[in-house]
């Protein structure tokens, strides 16, 4: 059985990734049929939309993507960045990885931090976060807002010293809906839910997230739910990661949580995550761009391999997934890259995974 898989390597880091990166892949997955696709700033600037049509079309005719990097910069520099026909048209940038993600309806993502430097693991857990709700939804400058939000937000103590122009609002979109498939999926990758947010603060949401949380934890008996405050979870992500198994969490405490681990796991090089939805997937590492090091051949693909790991897994193709985590393991002590305190380069390092195989 074949599948289709999209190659997305977009921004900065992300072609030498994937060039350094596909052989492997085709070694280890022979399964997979890949299509490159644009995405990203480039397209951003050149056309003013970093998501092409033709992007879409390859996405809705395959099994699952995996994406590299992707650029993403403040609204004056995309509009400065223009090619020089499209600005002063209206045109607005959006966040791709928030694109794909809405509109593929790509509703949890899913994030394992593991201590894959060490010998002997201290750590191993899960953070999966909501990817369409929560404060990422919807950031809205009041100049051009609906009038009804800012007639219940212009009598708070700063907001009555601003004027719409100046005033932006962020809406944590927080439903039933959403948050039954967040803790289903979380339910489904371990023992132990622990809920992050801040339900003594964010009363209404809050208790919209523990109520689904009860309903949830009815229907796994066998798994343990419980509501804790986001900000303590973090002291104690610090003190004893190795206590965690599944965290679960709205969009922006989730993100802040997860790159909480990364440095638990030595930096943005390592975490892999997955943007899953009930009928596709995209998969991608944590880490940036990284336009400072672009071209030169230092990059670190670990995460991305990764990545392709959990597509590997998500796609019924444990064993050549368990393999390449493996490999990658290996490969990280034996022949670390820059950020790691080594000296191998991109491709180097990806000869050391081959190698491990």
């Amino acid at each position: 059985m074949s599948h289709r898989i999209v190659l997305l390597p977009g921004d900065g880091i992300g072609p030498e990734i994937v060039d350094a990166s596909r052989p492997l892949l085709g070694r280890i997955f022979p399964s997979w049929e890949f299509t490159e696709a644009e995405i990203g700033w480039g397209c951003w600037c050149r056309d003013g939309d970093p998501v092409p049509a033709a992007t879409w079309a390859a996405l809705e005719s395959a099994d699952a993507a995996l994406l590299a990097a992707i650029t993403s910069k403040p609204a004056r520099a995309a509009e400065s960045e223009l090619a020089p026909e499209l600005r002063g048209t209206g045109l607005r940038y959006r966040s791709p990885v928030l694109q794909l993600r809405q509109r593929l309806d790509l509703f949890a993502n899913v994030r394992p931090i593991d201590d894959l430097l060490s010998d002997d693991p201290a750590f191993g857990f899960t953070v999966v976060r909501e990817n369409t709700e929560g404060l990422y939804s919807h950031d809205l400058n009041m100049g051009d807002g609906p009038a009804g939000l800012w007639d219940v937000v212009k009598r708070d103590a700063t907001v009555r010293r601003s004027v719409p122009a100046e005033t932006a609002v962020a809406l944590r979109v927080t439903t039933r809906f959403g948050w039954l498939r967040l803790l289903r999926t979380a339910a489904g990758l371990g023992r132990r839910v622990l809920v992050a947010d801040k339900p003594n603060i964010l009363r209404e949401s809050g208790a919209i997230i523990e109520s689904t949380v009860a309903e949830v934890a009815a229907e796994f008996p066998d798994v343990e739910f419980t509501v804790a405050n986001a900000d303590a979870i973090a002291m104690e992500l610090v003190n004893d990661p190795g206590k965690f198994d599944v965290i679960a969490a709205e969009n922006l405490l989730g993100d802040i949580l997860s790159d909480l681990g990364a440095g638990l796991m030595g930096g943005l090089g390592l975490p892999a995550s997955a943007n899953v939805g009930a009928k596709f997937a995209v998969f991608e590492p944590v880490h940036g761009s990284a336009p400072d090091i672009a071209g030169r051949g230092v990059a670190n693909p670990a995460a991305f391999l990764l990545a392709a790991a959990m597509c590997g897994e998500h796609l019924g193709l444990s064993d050549g997934a368990a393999r390449l985590r493996s490999a990658v393991r290996t490969a990280l002590r034996a022949r670390p890259t820059r950020d790691l305190g080594g000296t191998a380069t991109t491709a180097e390092f990806a000869a050391a995974v081959a190698e491990a195989l």
